[in-house]
Formats: C-alpha cells, sequence, structure tokens
C-alpha cells in the first residue's frame, strides 16, 4: 500500500523564531500592523510504500524523530492518507 504524509514542523511555542519575527517585522513595516507573532516552520510532505496504516505512520513517526524534526526545538504533526 502507497499512503501520503503531510508533516508540519513549528518551533516550541517557548522558544524565540527569529525568522517568524523578521517575517513580522517586515510585515509591519509594509503597513499590515495587525499581524503579529509570525512563527516560521517547515512543512514535508513524502510517500511511504508499508503493509497498513499503522506500519506507515510507524515510519513517519521514525523519519520525524530521527532526521525531519529537532525534538529539542520542534514540534510535529501530520497526516497520513491512502493513496
Amino acid at each position: 500500500m502507497k499512503f501520503h504524509a503531510s508533516i508540519e514542523i513549528m518551533p516550541h511555542k517557548v522558544l524565540l523564531d527569529p525568522q517568524g519575527k523578521a517575517v513580522t517585522s517586515g510585515l509591519q513595516n509594509l503597513g499590515m500592523n495587525q499581524i503579529d507573532n509570525v512563527r516560521v516552520g517547515k512543512h514535508i510532505t513524502l510517500e511511504i510504500e508499508a503493509d497498513d496504516k499503522a506500519s506507515a505512520e510507524a515510519k513517519v513517526e521514525e523519519a520525524c524523530k530521527k532526521l525531519l524534526a529537532n525534538q529539542i526545538m520542534e514540534s510535529y504533526e501530520y497526516q497520513l492518507e491512502e493513496v
């Protein structure tokens, strides 16, 4: 079976987000003062070949924990669907 994973990785809310601060500042310099607290993260999509959904979820978890997300600084969420 083939699955499609959509992964969102964001910095932990308690940590400073320098990219988010820069984007917030840039938007406010453009006159968009009503926008504040921008957070910048990563969106990753991938396809997985697995026997079932549980196996696919385990592979996504492993990929996130071992490579895609720095768990000290980032959290992640994902959605998985069969294709």
